[in-house]
């Protein structure tokens, strides 16, 4: 068995329980995982810094949509870095870019040297650069520990070819953690075509909504509700190391 890690997304401190049960080795936590991850408050960090048990690395990105952002959003970035810090994060999750697409790497050095001595994952933003190539030596030179990556396609598995590039480019200089797309049923075969040892999935599955009454016969209910189940990170995990 190949030794991993699978860093677990989550939105809910019921996943972040989940991830200290099955088996996860880091949890990256976020909210609005319909947006493609916000920002979490400042509770949910605090909570999971004490109830998971896991080194709690912190997306900080503070709207939905692009990844260009302008000073105020910027200076929003900078002060979550510091509170989510102070609540006892191991590290964080960010990404910025130019408007051409390019990675912003001044900006990107700032959040490194900010973060200090906690580590920095450059986020999927990166799978909209021009050149992956390109883009992956500047966050290795800006001090980036690792990046989050589909292989610059839709899914792991349609970027199964450029992500084992990335992985014999990155060589020790930085981890390239395969998300985007990853499941239990592509799990093994997108290990063995990448030779990557680092993972990032959800593992969220959809439950029942909740029914909530209001008045008389009329009821609402949340359209969309999620868990994480332990046993599935614990399988996840096992295919990964299969492969």
């Amino acid at each position: 068995m190949n030794a991993i890690t699978f860093e677990l997304c989550a939105e809910t401190l019921q996943a972040c329980l989940a991830a200290r049960k099955g088996g996860a080795n880091r949890i990256e936590l976020c909210s609005s995982l319909s947006e493609d991850g916000l920002t979490p408050s400042h509770a949910l960090i605090r909570a999971a810094v004490e109830q998971s048990d896991l080194p709690i690395h912190v997306l900080l990105r503070p709207r939905g949509g692009g990844f260009v952002y302008s000073t105020g959003e910027f200076a929003l970035i900078c002060d979550d870095m510091k509170h989510a810090s102070d609540l006892g994060a191991s590290g964080f999750v960010v990404g910025v870019l130019h408007g051409d697409g390019t990675i912003d790497l001044e900006r990107t050095n700032e959040l490194v040297e900010l973060a200090s001595p906690l580590e920095v994952t450059f986020h999927r933003a990166f799978d909209l650069t021009p050149s992956l190539d390109a883009s992956l030596e500047g966050i290795i030179a800006a001090g980036c520990r690792r990046v989050l990556t589909s292989g610059g396609e839709p899914d792991v598995v349609a970027g199964s070819v450029n992500l084992a590039r990335l992985v014999t480019q990155a060589e020790d200089r930085i981890d390239i953690a395969v998300g985007g797309g990853l499941r239990l049923s592509n799990a093994p075969s997108v290990a063995r075509s990448t030779n990557a040892k680092h993972f990032h999935g959800s593992m969220r599955r959809q439950v029942k909504p909740t029914a909530i009454p209001i008045r008389d016969n009329v009821l609402a209910s949340q359209n969309h509700e999620y868990v994480v189940d332990p046993e599935d990170i614990q399988a996840m995990v096992a295919a990964l190391s299969r492969g």
